[in-house]
């Protein structure tokens, strides 16, 4: 029994780590998870697992997410006294030759490669045992309270709105490294890239065929090859076929549920738009949107990542009969962040 809630979700891991624990099942990536990581390189070759951050291109994949802005800070016009003042300050030669640029971004952090924070979703659940749902986020975090927003931000102007995590925020993952032990299967090899659910006993089959073993601690891959066709569309996807494109977890297997649960993997990734299918639960009554997100996020604490780049990874482990590696995943050490854009790195 903790302090936020009185009662936890059925099968969660809610204060498992802890009664203020914002890790969740990070917290399995242990000194022993980066032992076995390291011992999986023997090449000492690096995959870059991300896209470049201006893919998909447009907003057809989401229409709340945009692609970012890049610019320069200012019209500097390469002239190194506007940029550092110089003529005004006693500190710099007026021989120098430098000239200098400087950027701005505007970053939608879920637009392209990137973590899903526990506090990315939530749900209505009766914490407080007083027969009244609230929403509340893993281990019993408040709406409203410890993630904050959207509300007009603090000058009362209507110039803007703010939001963010004053728990779950994926600084935590930052601060913690996100290195260890991961491990692929390669559901594009066997599946194509065909809109089709996978359930349990599909993926173990694959497991199977390509011998791969999931321990607790691991973070674990879907290769699918729908990043590989968003590069081929070339920031103009096809506004059809971006939603019937490739694998994607059955969340309706409630025997798939369990699996996920009862492996104890750190971290879930694909290459695909959100690891499961979008607005395809065939749930009656009272129920999630996304069955995966609602398990890994809300009750066991289990970051997911979406849109990762893939390929080359899965081409490389499939010619060296592998399936593990060393992974370094952190994402932006920014506070209060409930998605965060990444550059994941595999080393074999």
């Amino acid at each position: 029994m903790t302090k936020r809630w009185k009662q936890r979700p059925p099968g969660s891991t809610w204060g498992e780590f802890g009664e203020d624990d914002e890790l969740g099942r990070i917290n399995l990536m242990t000194r022993e998870k980066v032992l076995q990581g390291v011992r999986e390189v023997e090449h000492g070759i690096a995959f870059s697992l991300s896209l470049p951050l201006d893919y998909p291109g447009g907003t057809a994949l989401n229409q709340r997410r945009y692609p970012p802005i890049l610019r320069p800070t200012e019209d500097l016009q390469h002239q190194q006294d506007v940029f550092y003042n110089i003529k005004a300050s006693e500190h710099f030669s007026p021989d120098l030759i430098d000239v200098w640029s400087d950027d701005v971004v505007t970053l939608w952090l879920q637009y392209s490669t990137q973590w899903d924070a526990l506090a990315h979703q939530g749900a209505e659940f009766d914490a407080d045992g007083d027969g009244i749902a609230e929403p509340v986020y893993y281990n019993g975090f408040r709406a409203d309270t410890d993630i904050v927003g959207p509300r007009e931000d603090a000058k009362g102007d209507g110039s803007g709105s703010i939001g963010f995590a004053r728990h779950l925020g994926l600084e935590h993952m930052a601060q913690h490294g996100v290195q260890g032990r991961g491990v692929l299967i390669d559901l594009a090899h066997h599946l194509g890239t065909g809109h089709q659910p996978v359930n349990l006993a599909k993926l173990r089959e694959i497991m199977a065929a390509d011998d791969v073993v999931v321990e607790a601690g691991d973070i674990l891959l879907l290769h699918t090859g729908f990043a590989t066709q968003l590069l081929a569309w070339e920031k103009n996807p096809d506004p059809v076929a971006i939603h019937q494109t490739a694998a994607y977890l059955d969340a309706d297997d409630p025997a798939l549920l369990d699996w996920i649960a009862e492996s104890q993997i750190a971290g879930l990734v694909a290459d695909n738009y959100a690891v499961e299918g979008v607005g395809v639960t065939q749930a009656q009554g009272p129920h999630t949107l996304l069955p995966i997100h609602h398990l890994c996020l809300f009750k066991l604490g289990v970051p997911l990542g979406e849109l990762w780049y893939l390929h080359d990874l899965a081409a490389w482990l499939r010619e060296h009969g592998r399936s593990r590696f060393l992974l370094t995943a952190p994402p932006l050490n920014l506070p209060g962040t409930q998605g965060s854009p990444l550059t994941p790195v595999a080393t074999v």
